[in-house]
C-alpha cells in the first residue's frame, strides 16, 4: 500500500509541475467563427481577426468617402468631368465630355481612387471614367434594348452555354441565384454575345458581369461596362476561343513574380509548379471569385 501511494504521490506531483497548456486569446479568436453579409450581399464567413480586417477596410473607404462628399459639395456633383459647349442648330447644349478639367482635378482623382471610391459613388465614377458613358454615347439610345428584343429566344452554342453557367454563379446570393437575377445576368451576356461574335461568351464572363450587375445597379450600365472592360481595357483576345490575351496575362505574371518575389517563384519552380493553374482564374474572372466583393 505504501509503495502505491507513493507512486500515486510522484505522480501528482509530476502532474503539477507540467504546465497547463490553455489555448491563447488568438487561438481562441480563430475558432470563433462570424457570418455576415456585405454590403452587395455575398455571405462573408471568417473567424474574428478576418472580420476585424473587412472592418478596417470599411473605415478607410468611410474616411475617404467623407474627402469625396466635400468635393461634390465643393466643386458639383461631376467636379471630375469637364463641360463641354455643343452647337446644335440655332442653340447651344451642354454636354458632359470625359476629359479630366485640369492636371489638379487629375491628380486628387488618382490619389482618390487609389484609396477608395464609396459605394454610392462606384456607379457614376466607374461609368464615366472607364469610358463606358463615352461609348454608349456613339450609339442610339435605344440600343441595349432593341438588342435584347432582337436576340430573345435565339439559341447559339454561347447561349447554351450561359444557361449552364447562371445557376453555378454565386450560388446562394439572394439576388443573383434567383430566376429574377438569372434573367437579367443572362440578358447581359447574351446580348454581349451577339454584340461580338469573336468573343461570344467565355466562362469567367458570367462572374464579371454578375459583379457588375451588383455595383452597377441597372442591366444597361452593366453591359455598357463589360463592353469597354473587354473592347478598350483588358489586352485584346482575353476572351477569345484560343485565349491568347489571357496566356499573355499569365506570361506577365510570371516575369513580374520572379521579378518582385523570387524566392516564391523559385520555390515553385522547384515543385515544378505551374502558377496558371490557379492564376488563370483570376484573371479571367478579374478577381471577382478571389477578393471580398466590397
Amino acid at each position: 500500500m505504501f509503495g502505491i501511494q507513493s507512486r500515486r504521490d510522484l505522480t501528482m506531483e509530476l502532474q503539477s509541475q507540467i504546465p497547463i497548456l490553455r489555448p491563447s486569446i488568438h487561438a481562441r479568436r480563430a475558432n470563433i467563427v462570424v457570418k455576415f453579409q456585405d454590403l452587395y450581399g455575398f455571405t462573408v464567413e471568417g473567424n474574428v481577426d478576418d472580420v476585424n480586417v473587412l472592418n478596417e477596410v470599411r473605415e478607410k473607404v468611410r474616411n475617404q468617402g467623407r474627402v469625396w462628399w466635400a468635393l461634390e459639395a465643393s466643386k458639383g456633383a461631376n467636379w471630375y468631368l469637364q463641360p463641354e459647349i455643343l452647337l446644335i442648330g440655332d442653340g447651344i447644349a451642354l454636354k458632359t465630355s470625359l476629359k479630366i478639367s485640369t492636371l489638379t482635378n487629375a491628380i486628387t482623382l488618382k490619389r482618390l481612387i487609389r484609396k477608395g471610391i464609396p459605394p454610392v459613388l462606384r456607379p457614376k465614377v466607374w461609368f464615366s471614367l472607364s469610358g463606358a458613358a463615352k461609348k454608349k454615347s456613339t450609339v442610339p439610345d435605344s440600343y441595349y434594348s432593341d438588342l435584347s428584343k432582337a436576340v430573345d429566344g435565339k439559341v447559339t452554342p454561347a447561349t447554351r452555354q450561359i444557361d449552364h453557367d447562371l445557376p453555378r454563379t454565386f450560388p446562394g446570393h439572394p439576388w443573383l441565384d434567383t430566376p429574377e437575377g438569372h434573367a437579367a445576368l443572362r440578358r447581359v451576356l447574351v446580348g454581349y454575345s451577339f454584340r461580338d461574335s469573336d468573343v461570344g461568351y467565355c466562362q469567367g464572363l458570367n462572374y464579371v458581369a454578375a459583379l457588375l450587375l451588383l455595383v452597377m445597379k441597372t442591366e444597361e450600365d452593366a453591359f455598357w461596362m463589360l463592353a469597354v472592360l473587354l473592347e478598350n481595357v483588358l489586352v485584346r483576345d482575353c476572351y477569345t476561343t484560343n485565349l491568347s490575351g489571357c496566356h499573355v496575362e499569365q506570361r506577365v505574371f510570371k516575369d513580374l513574380l520572379a521579378q518582385k518575389c523570387p524566392r516564391i517563384a523559385t520555390h515553385l519552380d522547384d515543385m515544378g509548379f505551374d502558377v496558371s493553374l490557379v492564376a488563370t482564374e483570376w484573371f479571367l474572372c478579374l478577381f471577382s471569385k478571389s477578393f471580398p466583393s466590397e
